[in-house]
């Protein structure tokens, strides 16, 4: 059994935990731990947004979620001889949902206690890759059973789930914090009432710094990086391979590493869709952390970490794929091999495919932020149009959906929670 470095009560915020964790990146948030080199640990992990969405059929929660706390993260775990320039290996053991007892109930009140949810998030309020066609909130709750995963909002559909941390990263150096900053308000001064925004600045209101009060916290709501999106540090990778048997090479920017994480899915489409896009649960997560002394240098790791990716996952076999290219067709507009352009035109693609067999709009893009699909750049050399595809399991159906001579299987399929 691992070493239990941090522990969560799921029925409790984070903020009433006896180690509170954080939810900014910034150097001086105190090691809620230290470990050693080669140390075998379990971290526990509270949901991202700290138990804000229910096990209902309702989206208000989803449309009214404050982005403010978010993500809430386990650490920081400092890990003893660290030093800047060096690589820090985290190998994955296990992780998974809360564990519940012989005599406890399989599913309880927090995500992560036997189920699960995807959420669509409004376009005021954090949107997502297709927020344009989708602007209002939907969401969609999934029972585990065991490795697999199922929903009353998306009926029809059984997949096993790729259980994997969606964030975990080190700590930024001073320099590299205000770098980010520095370049994150440049971008943002581009467009500055954009909804959604380009970028999210730092934020006072909702701010959580491990034991940090006074002064100190004040300072990490100052300067603090929102945790949205992944850096060089790591961050918010959302990476669905990122599973049992990974190996990752974290860069180390301060003393100590300062190791955080948290954001455990269940499961995840390649891209993350719906920005709340896998199935979204609290649970723990087993490593073994060890150093490469200067390895930064050593491997020309000089900005984003690396990663092995383990051997564990489901296998499916066929694909119904879709393909995308870098045109804006609601304009009829090239765009010069614009990769995520033509990732979003096959999304699109796959949505309105998935429509034919009765699913809503809303229910497909949940699915294809949920399921194990394959997003892949087929070509960015073919000038003008670059070209994506996204590879949909046909075994995660219990019906047939290959193109047939008789047309697709049109069938109620129910419906997604929506926002009254």
């Amino acid at each position: 059994m691992p070493d239990v470095v941090f522990t969560v009560d799921q029925a409790r915020s984070m903020r009433d935990q006896k180690a509170p964790g954080h939810n900014r990146w910034h150097p001086d948030v105190p090691p809620a731990i230290t470990v050693r080199p080669g140390q075998e640990i379990r971290v526990e992990c509270r949901e991202w947004t700290d138990g804000q969405i229910g096990d209902n059929d309702s989206a208000n929660d989803v449309r009214d979620v404050d982005l403010s706390v978010a993500h809430m993260l386990s650490g920081p775990i400092a890990v003893e001889g660290a030093e800047p320039g060096d690589l820090l290996i985290v190998d994955i053991l296990d992780l998974g949902p809360v564990p519940h007892g012989p005599n406890e109930p399989a599913r309880g009140p927090a995500p992560g206690q036997g189920w699960g949810y995807t959420g669509i998030f409004a376009k005021h309020n954090g949107g997502g890759f297709l927020t344009d066609r989708f602007p209002d909130a939907y969401k969609a709750i999934w029972d585990f059973h065991g490795q697999q995963a199922t929903s009353r909002h998306i009926p029809g559909v059984r997949f096993t789930g790729i259980t994997h941390p969606g964030l975990f990263g080190t700590a930024p150096s001073a320099d590299l914090l205000a770098r980010w900053n520095a370049r994150e308000r440049a971008l943002i001064a581009t467009d500055p009432d954009r909804v959604p925004p380009l970028a999210l600045p730092p934020l006072a209101e909702g701010v959580l710094g491990g034991s940090l009060t006074g002064e100190g916290l004040a300072a990490v709501g100052r300067d603090g990086a929102r945790t949205v999106p992944p850096r060089e540090n790591g961050g918010n990778h959302d990476i669905k391979n990122f599973t049992r048997g990974a190996r990752v090479f974290y860069p180390v920017h301060v003393p100590g590493a300062l190791l955080s994480g948290g954001d455990l899915h269940f499961s995840q489409g390649d891209g993350e869709i719906t920005f709340c896009g896998a199935i979204e649960m609290g649970g723990f997560i087993d490593m073994h952390v060890d150093l490469i002394k200067g390895g930064m240098a050593k491997y020309g790791v000089t900005t984003n970490p690396i990663f092995m990716p383990g051997n564990v996952e489901p296998r499916y076999t066929e694909f119904v794929s879709f393909i995308g290219i870098s045109v804006d067709h609601d304009t009829d507009t090239n765009l010069y091999n614009d990769a995520t352009v033509a990732y979003r035109n096959a999304c699109l693609n796959a949505v309105e495919y998935l429509k034919t067999f009765g699913y809503s709009g809303e229910q497909a893009y949940l699915l294809l932020g949920a399921a194990p699909i394959e997003g892949r750049v087929s070509g960015v050399v073919d000038i003008p149009n670059a070209c994506c595809s996204l590879y949909l399991p046909t075994a995660i159906f219990d019906f047939d959906i290959r193109p047939t001579a008789e047309g697709p299987r049109r069938a109620d399929r129910g419906t997604c929670a929506v926002s009254s």
